[in-house]
């Protein structure tokens, strides 16, 4: 099954890194977010991708096609220009890299990709979320219930600390920025039929406004429910959360 990843945006709340680089190629932990979400995917058995490109598209297309120069040592021979990787690690990925234009919103962009996800159920997710949502888990519930689309629902992390106190004004309990319990949001990492990208009119149309919307008015979306991490990258205070788990060896998305 194919993994459509939604990377062309530009990333305009992320500024003092996206100014430079497209927001999918800023890293955590020294690798692309890219990097860790294609890694969630692998680590389930999917390792097909097609990357939807846009804003400096360019970069992420130079990421890979650089891939084990960057991502090891080597010994280039300057008599005759071979490349030798030193204590190379094979990846076995297959990356698929479209441009689907500049200013075209996130339906659009999937509508684009059409003839290369072909007649087949695909999974699709934002180039700037990570999670321990288990895939599988996810897939076999779309099969099960047989409707044309499943998005993962989430808990948005709360942005302060939550304070459960008493009539008589005693802090019961104090917990540091929790996920929050109330209300769940779309968390990427959907699986769609294939008949879903007719729901999309053109390059202009927002993926979670009108298509999204049909679907559910059809009684074809149906929402797998994840309860545990699940965190976007949209401001630099995000990005430095994500590094600060990492850099502590309690990323929980980490499940490969």
């Amino acid at each position: 099954m194919k993994v459509v990843i939604l990377a062309g945006g530009f990333g305009t709340r992320l500024a003092e890194y996206t100014d430079v680089i497209p927001k999918p190629m800023v890293e955590v932990g020294g690798r692309p977010i890219l990097w860790h979400i294609m890694n969630i995917y692998a680590s389930h058995g999917y390792n097909e991708f097609i990357v939807a490109l846009g804003y400096k598209g360019e970069v992420i297309k130079e990421y890979f096609l650089n891939y084990y120069s960057v991502n090891s040592d080597f010994t280039v021979d300057l008599k005759n220009g071979g490349i030798e990787h030193i204590h190379k690690k094979p990846v076995d990925w297959k990356v698929s890299l479209i441009d689907t234009g500049l200013s075209t919103m996130t339906g659009g962009r999937l509508k684009r990709l059409k003839e290369y996800i072909g007649d087949e159920t695909f999974m699709l997710t934002y180039g700037d979320g990570v999670a321990d949502v288990n895939i599988g888990d996810v897939i076999n519930y779309h099969r099960e219930h047989g409707k044309m689309a499943t998005v993962t629902a989430v808990h948005p992390a709360a942005r302060f600390g939550e304070l459960v106190v008493s009539d008589e004004q005693d802090v019961l309990s104090f917990k540091e920025k929790p996920q929050t319990t109330q209300g769940w949001i779309n968390g990427g990492f959907f699986v769609l039929e294939p008949e879903f990208l007719d729901l999309i009119d053109s390059d202009s149309t927002v993926l979670e406004e009108t298509p999204l919307e049909k679907a559910a008015a059809m009684g074809e979306m149906k929402c797998y429910y994840h309860d545990s991490f699940w965190q976007c990258m949209d401001t630099v205070r995000d990005r430095n959360l994500l590094e600060d788990l990492w850099e502590k060896n309690k990323a929980p998305w980490k499940v490969w």
